[in-house]
């Protein structure tokens, strides 16, 4: 049924996940909304979901642009289903932006492949990426990947590694000039804090436990076979398959670094577990099987929100 309805690209598609990441969104708020219901509370909702939603089809646009899967819709469905299972990722507007712009930067660096305009790319997506830590400071792990785009696609011009330490310069001297008018302040805007924590207690209930074990047991099930297939890949789109899979690593050391676990920095995991996963799903031949696989990632999220709901009542 499911592999069905996904396995083509159509618009009805992109309904059904918008519903998906809606319930995700209404849930992680039912009991916890401290503010009164004003215009202003409902336009900053609104803004969220939105911003959640836009993540999404720029996530479909990057993989449709680089054949990171074949045509169908499972990367979307299941980048809705990790926000179900982990709600608690559309919760903090800091993460959610970052991430946003995080996947800016992450369709530019897939861009360099063309070999066009490269100046141009590297220089966008070093901004986008530094903008993105100014929303969330451990974005800028992200930067890593420009560089690691060059060196796969053996770039030796000089300028075009010095460019994307000029783009984080610009970000950061506009952030600076911002900061002195607004605040007579020259770091106000700057979101800059290292502090990191190693302290996993947060996670530890049966919605966390069992979101984790599902998130890792896939992905990294599923990674083993990523690797192994990115060798069959079209040599012209190799390198970006691997830029999805150390976009994977970066996120994970993001997740690591957190200080503040709550949840909600699980978000940037989910585009490049997507990716992989429905990478493997598209290597299933056996069509029971594939539907018992997306079963389990839609049952687990609505099992674990009807658990927190009679929890909580």
């Amino acid at each position: 049924m499911i592999t069905s309805i996904f396995s083509k690209s159509k618009p009805i598609n992109f309904v059904i996940v918008f519903f998906v990441m809606l319930l995700a969104f209404i849930s992680a708020r039912i009991g916890i909304a401290k503010e009164s219901i004003t215009l202003l509370f409902i336009l900053k909702q609104l803004a969220l979901l939105f911003t959640c939603y836009f993540s999404l089809l720029l996530l479909n646009f990057i993989v449709s642009k680089n054949s990171l899967t074949k045509l169908n819709n499972y990367e979307i469905l299941l980048f809705s289903l990790f926000l179900l299972l982990i709600p608690a990722t559309t919760l903090n507007a800091d993460i959610l932006f970052s991430n946003f712009f995080v996947l800016l930067g992450l369709r530019r660096i897939m861009s360099l492949r063309s070999h066009k305009s490269e100046k141009t790319k590297l220089f966008d997506a070093a901004f986008w990426i530094a903008i993105a830590a100014l929303f969330y400071f451990w974005a800028i792990l992200f930067f890593v990947l420009i560089l690691l785009a060059l060196a796969l696609y053996s770039d030796n011009d000089i300028r075009h590694w010095i460019i994307p330490f000029v783009g984080v310069a610009t970000v950061f001297t506009i952030s600076v000039g911002v900061s002195i008018i607004l605040h007579n302040n020259y770091f106000e805007t700057l979101n800059i804090s290292t502090a990191y924590s190693y302290d996993f207690s947060s996670f530890n209930s049966l919605q966390f436990i069992v979101a984790i074990t599902l998130l890792l047991s896939f992905g990294v099930w599923s990674s083993v076979f990523y690797l192994q297939n990115i060798k069959k890949q079209k040599k012209a789109y190799r390198t970006s398959f691997i830029i999805v899979i150390l976009a994977g690593v970066v996120a994970f050391f993001v997740v690591f670094q957190t200080p503040n676990k709550t949840g909600s920095e699980f978000l940037f995991l989910f585009a490049p577990l997507s990716i992989i996963i429905t990478n493997y799903i598209e290597t299933i031949n056996e069509k029971w099987f594939k539907e018992v696989f997306l079963y389990i990632l839609l049952v687990a999220p609505i099992t674990l929100l009807v658990l927190q709901f009679f929890t909580k009542s």
